[in-house]
Order: structure tokens, then sequence, then C-alpha cells
């Protein structure tokens, strides 16, 4: 009578020896598979929560610098910044920017400090892959970030300490007088207090350099916001928060590629 192959029968062993290969293969498939999974997003994540942007300023590649200057410390053990660089930023008119934080007199010592720390998170931190776009100033390829998502903490507080000191621009990267060679307020344009310009936090951090903070309704340890600032003694917090956004921006990619690779090992002869 006919009927399923007993597992005594040659045709049964014929088969087992044929579908055992098969297994082996479709099980390190699988493995691969896997692997592809739990890695992938690390690697690549990883080329963008660990780099410098490309410009004058910035080292090639991020990694330790002793001796940084002031409120630059906190990035020492990996940054974009050199010496040199932290202690240009703490200048009453940096060199990086060829512009004068006095250009309506001086800022409040708290106000000044949150400016400088502001300087030195985009100079030295190497966890700003996810948002760095490039530019082109003067025909030289550069970049620069955009939509940087600042923890509420931070907007509050540097609004807060700048309330009472006064400027005579919203953004401070454009629009400028440059008839004597550096940047000055432009005509009719008087100073008056940043609460003039800048009437929340979330103003003040996202028009001041142009839309490169944005700003986050999220806040400090929430992995979903950076610090500008954090405490030298205490390891960056931005690595998770910069890793998370960059496995984000990569989801479209792996959402058709692996599972398509799934599916092709799902119906494997």
């Amino acid at each position: 009578m006919g009927g399923a192959p007993s597992a005594h029968s040659p045709l049964w062993h014929q088969e087992e020896q044929q579908e055992g290969p098969a297994l082996k293969v479709m099980a390190q498939w699988w493995q691969i598979l896997l692997g592809l999974w739990a890695v992938l997003p690390t690697l690549v994540g990883d080329k963008l929560i660990n780099v410098c942007m490309n410009s004058k300023r910035h080292k090639q590649e991020p990694g330790p610098e002793d001796e940084l200057y002031q409120e630059c410390k906190p990035w020492e053990d990996n940054a974009c910044c050199t010496r040199s660089t932290s202690w240009e930023a703490h200048l009453e008119e940096p060199l990086l920017f060829n512009f004068s934080m006095m250009h309506c007199g001086l800022l409040t010592p708290a106000c000044r400090k949150h400016f400088i720390q502001a300087i030195c998170f985009h100079e030295c931190s190497p966890n700003l892959g996810p948002w760095i776009q490039p530019v082109v100033p003067n025909g030289q390829e550069e970049q620069w970030v955009s939509g940087v998502p600042l923890c509420r903490e931070d907007c509050e507080d540097w609004w807060r300490a700048c309330h009472t000191s006064s400027t005579c621009k919203s953004n401070w990267l454009h629009g400028w007088d440059w008839s004597e060679e550096k940047k000055h307020c432009p005509a009719h344009a008087p100073c008056l207090p940043f609460l003039y310009h800048f009437p929340t936090p979330d103003d003040l951090c996202e028009k001041i350099w142009n839309n490169a903070f944005k700003a986050s309704p999220e806040r400090r340890n929430s992995g979903r916001c950076l610090q500008k600032w954090f405490e030298p003694t205490q390891s960056n917090p931005n690595v998770e928060v910069a890793l998370h956004f960059a496995i984000s921006a990569l989801a479209p990619q792996l959402s058709y590629t692996l599972p398509a690779f799934s599916l092709c090992l799902l119906f494997h002869p």
C-alpha cells in the first residue's frame, strides 16, 4: 500500500541526505541575517556619531585632547577640536567666527558662559553626525549642522541667562555689516534686549545660529535630545542619543533591504 516512507526505508534516508545539507545552509544564512540585524545599524551608526565636521577649524577625526580650555573640557576624552580652538572659543571676540559678542555691549557673565559652551559643543563634539549638512562658502566645501535637538533645559537655561543682555539681531550668522572687515550691527538695527529678539527659549535656540539647533521638547536623560554641555567628570551623554538618531535615519534603508533578504531566505528552496 502507498503512504509515507517509513524511517527504515531507503527512500526516507535518501530524502534525509538531500535535505541535510540544505538545512545546514539555511541555518548558516539565518545566522548571517541575525548578525546583520544586530550589527549593521551599529556599524553604520558609528560612522554618523563619531565624526568631525569638514571645516578648517575641526580635526579630521575625533580623538583625545589634553588640556582643553575651561568650557570645552567635557570633550577631552574624544574631541573634534584642538586646544588652540578651545582657547579661541573663550575670547571676547572669538577668532573662530570673526565676530564680537560685545556688539551691543558686554553680555552678562552667565550669558557669555552659555555662548562659549555652545561654541565648544559645536567645535568639539564628535556626536553631531546625524545633523551634519554640506555648505559651500566661497567655493570651498565645508560642513555645518542643522536641526541639532538641544534638550529643553539647555534652551531654557540659556535664554534665562541672556534675557537681560542686548543684541541687534536674532540671526547671528547672516545679515551683518562687513564694511569694517568685522561683523557689525547693520544700519537701523538698534541694540535691544534679548527678549525683543527671542521672546521664548525656543526662539533663542533656533534663531541664533540660523537653525543649527532645534529646541527639543525632550528633557535631559530622555535619550532623545543632546546636551550642549555636561560635567567634565561625567561620561558623554550624547553618544547614545546620536546613535539613536543615526539608526532612525538608517531605518528606511533597513526596512527595505533586510526584510527583502529575509523573504529570500524564507522561500529559499
